[in-house]
């Protein structure tokens, strides 16, 4: 595949330099992106940067993830309207090695090829970096007009910008100028508020290295309707399961626009333009059925965490919304039972009560408040209205113990078609 036309057909390339496509034709090229390392885990927002190194791996070439730990305690201006907390090196260190891992999980780091992907670290190369051979080494090659001059300066500049994040372009600048010399690295990319960062690199390496380096950025990925791309009532969405599930995960590109799920599928899958043009085709003829949303969904879970997480998540949506049956509920893992009934009435009881067994009309109205009283609760189950663990029962009489317990603690119990309550017991 050609890097360039890939990217240029899934809408991926904002900005890019004149003569970048042509240096890739040369041969396998190298370009990196930065990440930051200020959490634990990547969210949903880095996953475009994640995608544009695992095409550039695909097509041939080498990808370099840089984790800014020397950035990191900088704090990067661009698109943001306040100085960020800076990190400690012990916390940068933690952080780090849990990118590590999640990248490890989209790119090859580990096998013989030639264009394996490589993790650097701009900490290395600036822990000894002293500031007086920072200045005169670097600094003189920038003047501090071509610095004002660019938009993330030049949108801070009026409410006040510390001398620090100003600084960080030409760290930045540096960290390109380093690889380009240690790594034979000509290709820097980044989302487009990086552009600016960016392309000080490319002119440092030619004032300074007399050399030709080049600038890739995509576009900041919005919702049609002018909503940030991300942002939900739980708040960000991220990589770790632990942070995010993977239902939760699925749910978030399951229930995107119309508009959205046309661009996203292009953006976040790596489907073939035929088969995505025969989604988008099926997807206008009958939206109301979510075509092109399901299988977002499908893929960017799988693609994220794993095959055996997507159908977990899958079967976890058909539970909530009614087409769940004991055995899928039975197969859902802690996690997964927790978030999808996330909210719903929760009762937490003492394993002795289910030793010796519990009538089921006293668990639902005496041991809980499922039911204001035995009477409503009897009439429920003698109408058929009412489930234990996707299962019905109309046995006011039958005996709830141990042997009840999905992953041997929880009991779901179903109202109706909608109303949910889970006991937890501990």
């Amino acid at each position: 595949m050609n890097f360039v036309d890939e990217l240029r057909w899934r809408g991926l390339i904002h900005d890019i330099m004149p003569g970048t496509g042509e240096m890739l034709e040369e041969g396998m090229g190298s370009a990196y992106i930065g990440f930051d390392p200020s959490s634990d885990s990547l969210h949903i927002g880095n996953l475009v940067g994640i995608i544009l190194l695992k095409h550039f791996q695909l097509c041939g070439h080498k990808p370099y993830a840089l984790v800014g730990g020397a950035t990191g305690m900088i704090g990067d201006p661009s698109g943001k309207s306040e100085e960020r907390n800076l990190l400690d090196e012990k916390t940068l260190r933690f952080n780090q090695e849990c990118i590590k891992k999640q990248l490890s999980h989209f790119l090859d780091f580990d096998s013989d090829a030639p264009n394996r992907a490589e993790m650097v670290n701009n900490y290395d190369w600036m822990k000894e970096f002293s500031f007086l051979d920072f200045i005169r080494d670097i600094g003189k090659h920038i003047t501090v007009n071509y610095m004002t001059a660019k938009d993330s300066v030049k949108k801070r500049l009026d409410s006040g910008m510390s001398f620090t994040e100003f600084s960080y372009q030409l760290v930045q600048g540096y960290d390109f100028l380093h690889l380009y010399i240690n790594n034979g690295i000509r290709l820097q990319m980044g989302g487009s508020d990086q552009w600016g960062n960016i392309t000080t690199g490319t002119e440092l390496i030619r004032r300074k290295a007399g050399g030709e380096a080049f600038a890739l950025t995509s576009p900041l990925i919005t919702k049609a309707d002018g909503g940030k791309f991300g942002k939900t009532e739980a708040g960000t969405i991220w990589l770790d399961q632990d942070k995010t599930s993977p239902y939760h995960f699925y749910q978030f590109w399951l229930n995107v626009a119309d508009a959205d799920a046309i661009n996203y599928i292009r953006i976040f899958t790596f489907l073939d333009k035929d088969e995505i043009d025969a989604l988008v085709s099926r997807h206008q003829e009958a939206p109301h059925e979510r075509v092109l949303q399901r299988r977002l969904a499908e893929e960017v879970t799988q693609l994220v965490h794993s095959a055996e997480a997507l159908e977990m998540a899958v079967e976890a949506s058909q539970i909530l919304f009614g087409k769940g049956t004991h055995d899928s509920l039975a197969a859902l893992d802690e996690r997964t039972i927790l978030a999808v009934f996330e909210g719903v009435p929760m009762f937490d009881l003492d394993r002795s009560l289910l030793i010796n067994g519990i009538p089921l009309i006293d668990l639902l109205a005496s041991s809980t408040a499922i039911f204001p009283s035995k009477g409503e609760a009897r009439r429920m189950l003698q109408g058929g209205g009412l489930s234990m663990n996707k299962e019905k029962l109309s046995d006011p009489d039958y005996n709830v113990t141990i042997d009840n317990l999905i992953r041997d603690r929880f009991i779901l119990i179903q109202k109706g078609k909608k109303q949910y309550y889970l006991l937890r017991v501990n």
